[in-house]
């Protein structure tokens, strides 16, 4: 396991810069931007009539957790993109059925929409959620999620989220990171395999050391 996340941890050095740490007014926007990048990058409001359910899986628990591994690019226009993670996914697992899942089991009880739609799917995650493989915590404990906005993609932001969490994990003591990536987003393949993530099993988990990337 990991050490939990230690107090006085990387300061954020350069004022202005677009990447900053998560603030708790920022939640809203991170469950619009979840949404709005959820089928395979692009827009997945036409999927949902449940705006939060999906942020509810893939956003809310890492900022109730781990807020000191959650940050945010904001430009212009306001937060447009996040990386958030865990640095013990093992941990992270126990406490979301100890704390998180049963509140969501309240909220959204199996049948509480259409068979087969976008948010009974999730409705089936909430009641019945995966594990991840030991035989990928035991070499990649931590793990990551990235959302960006299109208009920040290919500015150099991603690169940036990622390696400011990756110094986070580090220092935390979690020597290398894995994350999940649909084989038909090969645009997202692409990125991660670029910041040196490797295909560990079946082209859908991918994983690196926590140390600098180049």
């Amino acid at each position: 396991m990991c050490p939990a996340a230690r107090t006085g941890r990387l300061r954020d050095v350069v004022t202005d810069s677009p990447i900053r740490r998560f603030h708790p007014d920022d939640t809203a926007a991170l469950y619009d931007i979840c949404l709005r990048t959820g089928d395979l990058g692009g827009s997945a409001v036409h999927l949902y009539s449940d705006p939060r359910i999906l942020a509810e899986i893939y956003v809310g628990p890492y900022l109730a957790r781990w807020p000191d591994f959650a940050f945010v690019v904001e430009d212009e226009l306001g937060v447009a993109g996040y990386i958030v993670g865990a640095p013990d996914t093992a941990e992270h697992e126990r406490w979301l059925h100890a704390h998180w899942w049963p509140n969501l089991r309240r909220r959204y009880p199996v049948g509480s929409f259409p068979e087969g739609s976008a948010d009974e799917n999730c409705v089936a995650h909430i009641h019945d959620p995966p594990t991840t493989e030991q035989t990928i915590l035991v070499e990649y404990p931590a793990h990551l999620h990235i959302d960006l906005l299109a208009r920040t993609q290919g500015r150099g932001y991603g690169r940036r989220l990622v390696n400011r969490l990756l110094a986070e994990m580090n220092e935390a003591g979690a020597p290398a990171i894995h994350l999940a990536c649909s084989p038909r987003n090969t645009g997202a393949i692409a990125f991660y395999r670029r910041l040196g993530f490797t295909d560990l099993r079946d082209h859908v988990w991918y994983g690196r050391g926590t140390a600098a990337a180049g």
